[in-house]
């Protein structure tokens, strides 16, 4: 089961109660206030960690609480504090506060985390009350409340190349060709529900994280289909390689689909309209698919290359064409951290 978008609820634990407590020993006849702290609430942690690949586990379990502190107690004795709650996410996953829409972490790397909800603090004894004038006193501070907090917790998928066009356009094939990946693939519209990833590797040294993004459909930037959940997936791609079918089982016009894809990738960003692209005709092996290709080079004035999932005609163009871009991508993010 995939899960790439929940809303949870987390309580960090109560820190413990302060204790009101006197010394009476044998041998120490002045006594006095001896009551311990109270231990500190248990925090809530979200951490990205490599391998966990979607949101399930919250999907099942909506709520979260943080451990309590213990209370403090007599002889000058702490409560012991509440253990943090550490959960995984998937690299990628975006924290966005539930009551106000802000983002409040986007955990891209493995290792990145953050306190979601912080433990509350543990009370004072009557120790610290003690003064020339109150030699006995008799308060104490009850532990501090754990944060609560309402949050939606939301996965972009981390890829350096996403697989995009309209559905059946060969994203899965060609995903599977590529790479080792083996997606549901089937001749019917929306077979991939959520987004594959796949590793191609170029050589001993070199690979890039393929993402096979669900297809697009007209009005997916205004939520039609499951359009605000793919394109939100293909924000983290830094290429995209547009798929276009020569003859689509629905007998509409590929380069009016190529038109109708890039219109809602630029109304839903403007700079994911502007994300580099390179423009695949698939399929090939049919007969009348290079004359489409040429029509489409054309119509767009970009050169378009014809590949085949099928013989293999075309992949090697393709994976040095998007080698190409992720060198130059590479060395502009260079250029501009100097």
């Amino acid at each position: 089961m995939f899960v790439d978008r929940v809303e949870v609820e987390f309580q960090a634990g109560k820190g413990g109660d302060g204790c009101v407590a006197f010394l009476r020993e044998k041998y120490v006849p002045q006594g006095g206030p001896c009551g311990g702290d109270g231990g500190n609430g248990g925090s809530i942690i979200l951490r990205a960690r490599e391998g966990v690949n979607s949101l399930v586990s919250f999907a099942h379990s909506k709520f979260w609480r943080g451990e309590k502190g213990e209370n403090g107690q007599g002889s000058g004795c702490h409560g012991k504090g509440g253990k943090d709650v550490v959960l995984e996410v998937p690299p990628g996953t975006v924290l966005i506060d539930k009551e106000t829409g802000m983002v409040l972490k986007d955990l891209v790397q493995a290792g990145d985390e953050v306190v979601v909800a912080r433990g509350g603090k543990g009370g004072k004894g009557n120790t610290h009350f003690k003064t020339s004038t109150n030699r006995a006193p008799r308060e104490a501070q009850p532990g501090g409340e754990g944060e609560q907090r309402r949050v939606i917790l939301e996965l972009k998928v981390i890829a350096d190349v996403g697989l995009i066009g309209k559905p059946n356009a060969g994203k899965s094939t060609m995903l599977s060709r590529l790479s080792r990946a083996r997606p549901e693939i089937a001749d019917y519209p929306f077979t991939t529900k959520y987004p594959n990833l796949g590793m191609v590797r170029l050589d001993m040294d070199r690979s890039f994280v393929l993402a096979d993004i669900p297809g697009l459909i007209e009005g997916a930037h205004r939520g039609v289909g499951l359009g605000h959940d793919f394109l939100r997936h293909i924000m983290r791609a830094g290429i995209l390689v547009h798929l276009v079918e020569p003859f689509p089982a629905d007998e509409t016009n590929p380069i009016e689909n190529y038109r109708t894809i890039r219109a809602e990738l630029e109304q839903y960003s403007q700079e994911l309209g502007q994300r580099p692209e390179v423009l695949v005709m698939t399929k090939a092996e049919l007969p009348g698919a290079e004359e489409i290709r040429e029509e489409l080079q054309r119509e767009t004035g970009r050169d378009v290359i014809l590949v085949s999932a099928v013989t293999g005609q075309g992949l090697n163009v393709l994976i040095n064409r998007v080698a190409d871009l992720l060198s130059q991508r590479n060395q502009d993010k260079t250029v501009r951290s100097r």
